[in-house]
């Protein structure tokens, strides 16, 4: 086991582990740190705890001590600075001619090196914009290309549920989406309605993904032969996965068809313990299949 702090640099960013050393660090503290892009200023998200040696990258870097008031107003003063950056990189696009989207800038602590975030449709050769932005501004700069979730969670949003988007808020890494997660929840699968902000798979479709998973394995499938209570035998017509309540289209004795609601519970049909069948009809595909190539080209980005 290793004595491990967490610290995150930007919002719902990547936990790291440094080694607390001789400090007393509690959640919520700010402390100077080195990391491979240099001296950067973070906020413990988890004091001192022990993990396993495996989840540990080595060599652990300490943290190199805890940040004074200077820290902080410097931190504060680099913040602002980044909007400068921001402005100044933009004009230098534009007079370079480049096809590419400025979405962020961002100063290393100890001024060393500036980072500027951009999406764009193909490889851009940004060699002579780096040299125009480094006689600019005196040290080492750097242009990343990311991807459009990660421009998302840069820059945030509000989501169709009217909150803040989770990527931005609290989720810290992407987690693998797909649309039979949407079939699976009984969702629209309308593009519109199971894409988020960003274009892509909407990452909170993971959420409750277990749970329907095995809230289905309790259920028949619509078109399924069950038998009722009453003996009755009779075709699934629809089901309500939350309230686990199927509407069976029944025959009565005097050949007449009747639509009628029981719970899962109370119906005999062959058990579904593995996970429930979530084809798409050729019309689903179909629909999906502009969406299906946009999140196929995203792959790389989530990476």
């Amino acid at each position: 086991m290793v004595r491990v702090v967490g610290v995150r640099f930007r919002p719902a960013g990547k936990v790291y582990f440094f080694a607390p050393g001789k400090y007393e660090i509690n959640a919520g503290d700010k402390v100077i740190v080195e990391t491979a892009r240099g001296v950067e200023f973070g906020s413990v998200v988890t004091g001192v705890r022990e993990v396993p040696d495996e989840k540990v990258t080595q060599p652990l870097k300490p943290v190199i001590r805890m940040a004074t008031k200077d820290d902080i107003y410097k931190e504060a003063k680099n913040r602002e600075k980044e909007k400068e950056a921001f402005r100044i990189c933009l004009d230098k696009i534009r007079k370079h001619g480049l096809e590419m989207k400025l979405i962020d800038a961002e100063y290393t602590f100890d001024n060393n090196k500036v980072l500027f975030y951009f999406t764009a449709d193909g490889r851009i050769d940004f060699r002579e914009l780096v040299k125009d932005l480094a006689s600019v501004f005196r040290t080492r700069i750097e242009l990343r290309q990311i991807g459009v979730r990660d421009e998302t969670k840069i820059r945030g949003g509000i989501g169709i549920c009217g909150r803040p988007l989770c990527c931005h808020t609290y989720l810290t890494e992407f987690a693998p989406v797909s649309i039979k997660m949407a079939k699976e929840q009984n969702l629209s699968l309308n593009p519109s309605k199971i894409s988020g902000v960003c274009g892509r798979l909407m990452c909170c479709l993971t959420n409750e993904e277990e749970t329907y998973e095995e809230l289905n394995s309790h259920l028949p499938s619509n078109g399924d032969r069950v038998t009722t209570p009453e003996g009755l035998k009779g075709e699934v017509h629809s089901v309500n996965v939350l309230r686990q309540l199927v509407k069976v289209v029944v025959t009565l004795d005097n050949d007449e068809k009747e639509i009628r609601e029981y719970k899962a519970k109370e119906l005999r049909f062959k058990s579904r313990r593995k996970k429930k069948d979530t084809r798409l009809s050729k019309e689903e595909m179909a629909e999906l299949k502009a969406l299906e190539e946009k999140n196929a080209s995203s792959k790389l980005d989530d990476e």
